[in-house]
């Protein structure tokens, strides 16, 4: 296991490789079929084995789980699937004895439609959380609003008769927009965020942060006029009024305060999707009085992986002063599997090796989701076992989030992978079941032990965990980077195409590190080579 850890005055989280758990997939304790808190706590070794820093909870709070937990029913209660706060405190208790730091999802944008505060809001229009929540009334001729439209499909207003007005939802009609505009919202939110920090944990991830303010006029969002394929409403129109107000600044200010009120470190970092996430990562991280880190989307639904894609990294990320710091991952609870992705019928252990040496390369905070340790493809899950409402709506034209979301294969046990010993809530794909933890731990030149190397590999080179990063080559097929750190500079090579490319080392560098490599002498890097050279002294 790597000991490697920061250098004195440097912040945990700058460069840190942070490992990402969906409970309901990772382990269940119980036999209910369903990933657990002490599932958790039984595997956080294993975590710990592959050198991470920490670990990201997706939701385990109480929910009627129209959205598998993004759905808020009590922010401050553990959902009774998931186990107990004792439990949520045992988990937090092993995975600081580990070593890992611990943070946790925040859901400020929206609630479910089941929480307390909803359901008094929609009460009438007079009660004190009236306007804790987005209502709007009807245009003079009943239909809603605005034009806007949900993420999940169909208008982003749903009709209330109780008040006689529509309230939003970005998402699902379960999942009533808040009104973070009002400072009695943000103050009860803060409230959750001091709940969870004093009672350890280490920091946020905020989902859908950009979703939390909208244009108070309502303006209808404008047409998309460039032609191309569309899935869902959501997707013909730009969203420059329902989302990403300006108000969300002042909001992210004051969370800060509360985070940097507490001691060790507390680490904010904004997920921020959509077309302008470029420019508004920058603003939600710009500064010392934000959040320190927004997570890219650059990757995450790329169709394929190429150096010209790569390259967009330190072109958004130059380390300008005032500049957050970004955050990267290849794939997570929401997006199809980068194996599948990218591999393009190729050998796909070699690819994820490839992709995991690639990915601890990049400048930045690495978020590794579940199962990549191991090189999981995604899933194939048949249309009478999805749950996830985006995938059934759209079937089968988008691949959807659950083929991403299945169990985490443990044991080579003829049943459910180790997983559990009941039928899980989503299918075991057959293609995993040779992939298991256990499978992998036996095996010297499995992806897990590769991933360990990279993750030690990254942690024993300042150069890679916070130095800078400057693309020197980038062709359709090669990549070539160089990430310097007081006074280390290394050399990171990857041929991400079909064919062997042409390519040989400058003088004076030496290989660290290499991945599907060229045999000696052969004068170029066969695909999914990838190579990190450090220049020697002198």
């Amino acid at each position: 296991m790597s000991t490697a850890r920061p250098e004195p005055g440097q912040a945990w989280w700058r460069g840190a490789v942070i490992y990402q758990i969906y409970p309901r997939s990772f382990s269940d304790s119980n036999g209910d079929g369903i990933g657990d808190l002490p599932g958790i706590t039984a595997h956080l070794d294993h975590i710990a084995s592959l050198g991470v820093d920490g670990i990201w909870l997706s939701p385990f709070f109480t929910s009627p789980m129209k959205d598998f937990g993004y759905d808020v029913s009590d922010y401050v209660g553990v959902d009774p699937i998931f186990g107990t706060l004792a439990d949520f405190d045992a988990m937090l208790a092993r995975a600081h004895a580990l070593g890992l730091k611990v943070i946790i999802d925040q859901v400020y944008s929206h609630t479910s439609d089941q929480h307390d505060w909803f359901c008094e809001s929609r009460r009438d229009s007079t009660n004190p959380k009236a306007d804790w929540y987005v209502w709007a009334d009807a245009k003079p001729e009943g239909s809603p609003p605005s034009n806007w439209q949900s993420v999940f499909g169909g208008p982003a207003w749903t009709w209330d008769a109780r008040r006689g007005q529509y309230y939003m939802h970005n998402f699902l009609k379960e999942q009533p927009q808040l009104n973070v505009r009002n400072p009695e919202v943000q103050d009860a939110l803060l409230a959750v965020a001091r709940f969870w920090l004093d009672r350890g944990v280490d920091g946020f991830r905020c989902d859908a942060l950009n979703f939390a303010m909208h244009d108070p006029a309502l303006t209808d969002n404008p047409p998309v006029l460039t032609p191309g394929k569309r899935t869902r409403p959501f997707d013909f129109q730009h969203h420059l009024y329902n989302q990403s107000h300006a108000d969300i600044l002042p909001f992210l200010t004051r969370l800060r305060r509360v985070a940097d009120s507490y001691d060790g470190d507390r680490f904010l970092v904004a997920e921020v999707g959509g077309e302008r996430a470029d420019e508004e990562m920058k603003l939600y991280t710009q500064g010392t009085d934000r959040l320190q880190s927004a997570y890219g989307f650059l990757y995450l639904y790329a169709s394929g992986l190429t150096p010209r894609l790569v390259e967009q990294g330190p072109a958004m990320w130059p380390g300008t002063p005032g500049e957050g710091w970004p955050s990267w991952t290849f794939s997570n609870h929401d997006a199809p599997r980068a194996v599948s992705r990218w591999a393009d019928d190729r050998d796909s252990k070699a690819y994820a090796g490839m992709a995991l040496l690639l990915l601890m390369c990049l400048r930045g905070n690495v978020f590794l989701y579940q199962g990549e340790e191991l090189g999981l493809p995604q899933a194939d899950v048949p249309f009478d076992r999805l749950v996830d409402p985006e995938a059934i709506a759209n079937w089968p034209e988008t691949l959807g989030r659950d083929g991403a979301r299945t169990p985490i294969p443990w044991k080579t046990d003829n049943g459910f992978s180790g997983f559990s010993e009941s039928e899980p809530w989503l299918p075991v794909d057959p293609r995993h079941e040779a992939l298991t933890v256990e499978a992998q731990e036996q095996d010297p030149s499995s992806t897990l032990h590769l991933a360990r190397d990279m993750v030690a590999l990254r942690k024993a080179h300042p150069a890679l965990r916070t130095g800078s990063m400057a693309v020197v080559t980038a062709t359709d097929s090669l990549l070539v980077f160089e990430r310097t750190e007081a006074g280390e500079s290394l050399l990171c090579v990857f041929n991400l195409g079909h064919d062997h490319v042409a390519w040989s080392p400058p003088p004076g560098y030496t290989a660290l590190q290499s991945v599907n490599g060229p045999a000696p002498g052969s004068g170029g890097l066969p695909p999914m080579a990838g190579l990190v050279l450090a220049r020697m002294a002198g």
